[in-house]
């Protein structure tokens, strides 16, 4: 077994069902998702209530979205539940999924050291970037393949920007969840990009604030899918659609909506059932 394979095992044994324990024969879904919605606290705060009406529990796979989509791909998930548009789109023509349903959205955010040393802050994401490699100021990048890490890319390429060419000692790779990124941003007093929610439940901020925001270039759309049973029969169809149809259900939406840190909300339900 390679190393990528071992790691995504050891994650989804860590996995946990949430909500009241399963009994041996309790409906359940496996979800693949995202690191942001699992150590922002949402699914915590969710699932339960979503056990709690239906009676299926739910085992999520935390990964960054382009390893979630790959195990919807393997057909090791009934659902995906991710935040790059452009690739859950590749992932429905592929024939992965059954259709894709917008269910809420956040915005990213650029997190550095208060005293801004690349003189980043404002709300143009572009220029910020271009600042910060002029400076060669710390910056940690997930790179992980996540949704968080597209955008960053994405973000670098619009600020006419080759990393290959510039990267060096002040850009750091960590390949890990936004979590563990946002920790060695604080331990090393550097710049990274960030979706919001996980930096409001996120407590080890050392001397970070957000440097960079309000660009509508940093608007995230989050997704949901259901795992195409025409390739894997194994998915659970009736199970892993209960759950899409509760996520984007006037309920579920104002759930989404309830979650909330120190009075601020981290996610905005915008779902439009029957639409994708």
């Amino acid at each position: 077994m390679d190393r990528l394979r071992r790691s995504l095992l050891s994650l989804a044994l860590a996995s946990v069902i949430l909500g009241p324990a399963a009994a041996a024969d309790q409906a359940s879904i496996t979800v693949a998702s995202t690191t942001s919605t699992e150590q922002s606290g949402l699914f915590r705060y969710l699932l339960p209530k979503f056990t709690e009406r239906t009676g299926i529990a739910v085992k999520v796979v935390a990964l960054g979205t382009g390893q979630a989509l790959d195990v919807g791909r393997r057909g090791d998930a009934d659902v995906v539940f991710v935040h790059d548009k452009a690739a859950e789109e590749t992932f429905l023509a592929e024939g992965a999924g059954v259709k894709r349903h917008d269910v809420m959205y956040n915005d990213f955010v650029i997190i550095g050291p208060k005293a801004d040393p690349a003189g980043a802050a404002g709300q143009d994401v572009t220029r910020a970037l271009r600042k910060i490699a002029e400076a060669k100021a710390p910056f940690v990048s997930r790179g992980d393949r996540s949704g968080t890490h597209a955008a960053e890319l994405r973000y670098w390429k619009d600020a006419g920007i080759d990393l290959g060419a510039v990267r060096g000692e002040w850009y750091r790779d960590v390949g890990q969840g936004m979590g563990p990124a946002l920790n060695t941003a604080s331990a090393s007093n550097a710049y990274l990009l960030s979706d919001r929610g996980t930096w409001l439940s996120f407590k080890n901020r050392g001397d970070l604030a957000v440097l960079v925001q309000g660009d509508k270039r940093l608007f995230n759309q989050y997704g949901v899918m259901l795992v195409n049973p025409a390739k894997h029969p194994q998915v659970k169809v009736k199970e892993g659609q209960a759950f899409i149809d509760w996520l984007i259900s006037p309920e579920g939406q104002r759930d989404i909506v309830g979650y909330r840190i120190e009075g601020e909300q981290l996610f905005f339900p915008n779902a439009v059932p029957g639409k994708s």
